[in-house]
């Protein structure tokens, strides 16, 4: 599990200790800005993506993407499900 966002590498930082720390990698994309979000077609024209999960499998296959609504949580149980499909 990876994370990623247009933000820079302290702004993740420093969201990551407002949190409470998270336990997996965050990626920034930010120079050139939102260049892996536009690959992926979820960079807004704002400038920032849109909250989304990509699922891709242990050979590189992109099997699942779901653009989230900004502010919502996705579904945890839901991407179990799809995790538990590509064992």
């Amino acid at each position: 599990m990876l994370g990623l966002s247009v933000d820079s590498v302290p702004t993740h930082k420093a969201w990551a200790e407002h949190i409470g720390g998270v336990e997996y990698p965050l990626l920034a994309d930010f120079w050139p800005h939102g260049e892996v979000a536009k690959k992926y077609g979820i960079l807004r024209n704002e400038g920032y993506s849109e909250r989304a999960t990509f699922v891709v499998d242990k050979k590189g296959i992109l099997r699942h993407i779901e653009v989230h609504e900004i502010g919502k949580v996705p579904d945890r149980a839901k991407l179990l499900e799809i995790l538990k499909t590509l064992r």
